[in-house]
């Protein structure tokens, strides 16, 4: 059975003390759900918030990394640094890390495999703009996505990845696929995964939906039968609205 998984994405938001004010407001109101619950904050936070969530069940995610272990990448963070602050999730290809930070499919597929090797489980992006869905070009562009992304990867390591479908149009600007369109992406996703990995691996695998997701939509998205969580961002930044997607 496929757990949902809630992850909320806090992007280049919030300070240390805010950030741990905000576990402080969620984490009586998360416990026993039934969901996954993750978050998914700048490097500045993961030291603080992984205190925070201590003796929760919320769990840490990063929202990038390098490929090495090591090296001469000024700026960068790898993921022996993330592993040893207790990360557990990390957000690889993001579209805002493909449209302003140069992040290919070849990149993304590097990441995938280092955070495979330090058992952090990858968060895959995966989504059109808007004009490529107005020309037909969702399914292909997205299939393209996926199995770049899982080059190499084995069948038995499939299960620990979470693929996000994130239409970039629906990204931040308060349009939102409709539960169908997304169910529909999202199908055609787990499909690719049937013809790369067979049977057993398709049914393994969680799928979230990501674009303009709130409290007043949650619950229609995850009634869709193939979408398994959902990947949220501005959303995500109230407590109370976190909390509402995590209790839909």
């Amino acid at each position: 059975m496929r757990i949902p998984i809630i992850a909320g994405n806090w992007k280049m938001h919030k300070t240390a003390s805010e950030a741990v004010q905000f576990v402080e407001r969620i984490k009586e109101q998360v416990k026993g759900t039934d969901v996954e619950v993750v978050l998914c904050t700048p490097y500045t936070l993961l030291y603080p918030v992984k205190e925070a969530i201590k003796g929760t069940n919320i769990k840490l995610s990063a929202q990038n990394m390098h490929w090495e272990d090591q090296g001469a990448y000024t700026g960068e963070v790898s993921p022996l640094m993330l592993k040893e602050l207790g990360v557990e999730y990390c957000i690889i290809g993001h579209s805002e890390r493909r449209l302003y930070f140069n992040e290919t499919d070849e990149t993304v597929n590097k990441k995938v495999h280092a955070a495979l090797k330090h058992n952090i489980k990858p968060i895959i992006c995966v989504g059109e703009t808007l004009e490529q869905r107005e020309s037909g070009q969702t399914n292909t562009l997205v299939k393209n996505q996926v199995v770049k992304a899982f080059e190499g990867v084995p069948g038995d390591r499939v299960a620990e990845i979470v693929i996000a479908y994130e239409p970039i149009w629906a990204i931040g600007t308060g349009k939102t696929a409709t539960s169908e369109q997304a169910n529909e992406a999202i199908y055609n996703i787990r499909e690719v995964i049937r013809e790369l990995y067979g049977e057993e691996v398709y049914t393994e695998i969680r799928i979230q939906y990501g674009g303009s997701v709130k409290p007043d939509n949650i619950e229609e998205i995850m009634n869709q039968e193939d979408i398994d969580g959902a990947l949220v961002g501005g959303a995500s930044l109230k407590p109370d609205d976190y909390v509402a997607l995590v209790n839909f």
